[in-house]
């Protein structure tokens, strides 16, 4: 688990305060949230500027209102993204990525990226496994 300290020269410096390895630890709660698919695709299209509830299910094929409502929930408790509410006729709420979720896309941009580039290589893999699996 990672906590911000202020440095002399007003920087922020991250010092590491958990053990992922441990039962215990929180910080395999956070993982859980960050390697949720629901949590990274709805993180990066944020990552585009603010969004309605139903511009987000239709951006996002496949999510169900029920998971996109949890997700979304579940990632505003982490600091993930904002929520606002506009008073009209009916209710407006949208979401916005926090400065903590622009972090954690950074970081996501490049896993999305290896799996976009390696799905050939991952598929021929998966081939041949099959292939000798079948055959045995």
């Amino acid at each position: 688990m990672q906590e911000g300290t202020q440095t002399s020269s007003g920087h922020l410096a991250e010092t590491r305060a958990g053990d992922v390895y441990a039962a215990a630890c929180p910080t395999r709660q956070l993982l859980d949230r960050i390697a949720d698919k629901w949590t990274v695709l709805l993180l990066t299209t944020l990552d585009g500027g603010p969004m309605r509830f139903n511009a987000l299910k239709r951006h996002v094929e496949g999510v169900s209102q029920k998971m996109l409502s949890q997700t979304l929930k579940q990632m505003e408790r982490d600091g993930l993204v904002s929520r606002a509410v506009e008073a009209t006729v009916p209710v407006t709420v949208s979401y916005a990525i926090t400065p903590l979720g622009e972090t954690l896309v950074e970081a996501l941009q490049s896993i999305i990226d290896w799996a976009e580039i390696r799905m050939p290589a991952v598929d021929a893999a998966r081939d041949a496994y099959d292939a000798r699996d079948t055959a045995a």
